[in-house]
């Protein structure tokens, strides 16, 4: 049994790193010891079906080697599933620069950061259709699939995974684009119609006059297209198995 604890604590620091950055789990509001324990057991779970890894024959560099490289695999894991709600908070901002709102930033309990209304509204959305579509599930069985990807030491760092990981993040302000696209439309049509009375009657103060009406249609219209950016939403976060284990068949080949 005492073999098995080193064996234990390489899944453990996979496992840890991977709920440290994975969305949800990672809130500064989740509990610190809930996240450990929860560490602890999946660790415990995937362990009968890991190789045993020969530690008589490990140097203690090498050892502490291993513990970087497993820890730094199941931080990039968790970092490509977090990567679609980045874009949740890119949308927000720019639905909030679309509707003129002026409003102080709210406390997001998700990032621990600020972020305006509408960009919190999207993170909760995107928070709540993570576990209807049972996601949270399917970290266990992810977890222990990386194995089979990336044995323990097997991880590699390669041009083909840095291409990868730089376009996914590129994706980030493209996705944004079509969860704010309703709003943005909304915006250049209240533009375009301002425009033109801008030049009926010059001595309107367009600047002004438009905002109020820009604010409402913004409201109107991020109000009624919710169910479109909650679709946008739930496709996003039904390709993101595929994307992690994409970025895992890269780091173990």
């Amino acid at each position: 049994m005492f073999q098995e604890v080193p064996n234990w604590m390489l899944a453990f620091t996979r496992c840890g790193a991977i709920l440290l950055a994975m969305p949800v789990f990672s809130a500064p509001s989740f509990p610190v010891r809930l996240r450990v324990g929860f560490a602890a057991i999946l660790a415990a779970l995937i362990l009968p079906a890991l190789p045993p890894v020969d530690f008589t024959s490990l140097s203690l560099w090498r050892l502490f080697g291993l513990i970087f490289m497993e820890a730094s695999v199941g931080l990039l894991l968790g970092f490509v599933a977090r990567l679609v709600f980045f874009a949740f908070d890119v949308a927000g901002t720019i639905v909030t620069t679309e509707m003129g709102l002026t409003l102080p930033a709210e406390f997001n309990q998700f990032t621990g950061s600020t972020s305006m209304a509408p960009a919190v509204v999207l993170y909760w959305m995107g928070a709540v259709i993570f576990f209807g579509l049972d996601l949270h599930h399917w970290m266990i069985a992810g977890a222990q699939r990386s194995y089979a990807l990336v044995p323990v030491g097997g991880a590699h760092l390669s041009e083909a995974l840095l291409h990868d990981v730089l376009g996914r993040s590129g994706k980030i302000f493209a996705l944004a684009l079509q969860i704010a696209a309703p709003v943005l439309a909304a915006s250049f049509m209240v533009g375009l119609v301002f425009s033109i009375l801008s030049r009926a009657v010059p001595q309107m103060n367009v600047f002004a006059e438009s905002y109020p009406v820009r604010t409402f249609v913004g409201l109107t219209v991020f109000g009624l297209t919710v169910t479109f950016m909650g679709q946008h939403i739930a496709n996003s976060l039904r390709r993101l198995p595929e994307d992690v284990f994409g970025v895992a068949r890269l780091v173990g080949s």
